[in-house]
């Protein structure tokens, strides 16, 4: 069975210097029907003004994956860690007892474009940690790279939770297949261009739950971008 989430039907937060829109419940916007898939809690796509950003504030219990699309991410938190996150990075923070940190936008002439994913952890009070790192190949056409898993595994991030996390790329007038086990489900955001999951057409900002499928296929006609998250039903 596969559930299609469109793009129009967010939610979204609007302020002076941030376009937020919110696949799941989020802070004021709360909808019964959309709160959340298995451990998958949030995934908000956000456009942050030249100069603007999210003040320190803080987290617990979340393991929190930022994407980069378009500029850059300044990061600094509690932990020490201050850095700046670009197209082909991955972000993890593990919140667990506590962690604060900002966000900001560190252009002031360019908007900043970035996908923030929060994943319920399967163990909570863990002592915060932050990850960081560049994946080769995230953007490369036919490759479905793995960026956070439980173990770590092929050089992907750390999270606390039994669910892989891929980038997946297609330049067009080509598929991609990832295989589902039993017992598992799928959830696929479209990050940029149009791509077919199992047949079925999503464009920007669209988002497809999978549940019940042998694996998960995507074709397209032109370049396209999308995470694709692995997950227990």
């Amino acid at each position: 069975m596969i559930t299609v989430r469109k793009a129009a039907a967010r939610g979204t937060t609007r302020l002076s210097w941030l376009d937020s829109r919110h696949t799941f419940s989020f802070n004021a916007y709360l909808d019964p029907d959309w709160m959340g898939f298995g451990p998958l809690r949030v995934i908000n796509d956000d456009v942050v003004a030249p100069g603007g950003g999210f003040g320190t504030h803080g987290h617990r219990d979340m393991e929190i994956l930022s994407f980069v699309v378009e500029g850059a991410l300044e990061h600094r938190d509690s932990l020490g860690n201050g850095s700046v996150v670009v197209p082909g990075e991955v972000q993890r923070m593990s919140a667990g007892t506590g962690i604060r940190h900002s966000e900001f936008n560190p252009s002031l002439s360019e908007p900043s474009r970035f996908l923030q994913v929060w994943i319920e952890p399967d163990t909570h009070g863990l002592p915060p940690s932050y990850e960081q790192r560049a994946f080769a190949g995230a953007a490369d056409d036919g490759a479905a790279v793995l960026v956070a898993s439980r173990d770590g595994r092929d050089g992907s991030l750390t999270i606390h939770q039994d669910a892989s996390v891929y980038t997946a790329s297609l330049a067009g007038a080509r598929a991609l297949e990832v295989p589902l086990a039993a017992g598992r489900a799928a959830w696929v955001q479209v990050v940029s261009g149009t791509v077919a999951v199992n047949g079925i057409a999503l464009s920007e900002g669209d988002g497809a739950a999978l549940a019940g499928e042998a694996a998960l296929r995507l074709t397209a006609d032109s370049p396209t971008r999308t995470i694709v998250f692995d997950l227990p039903e």
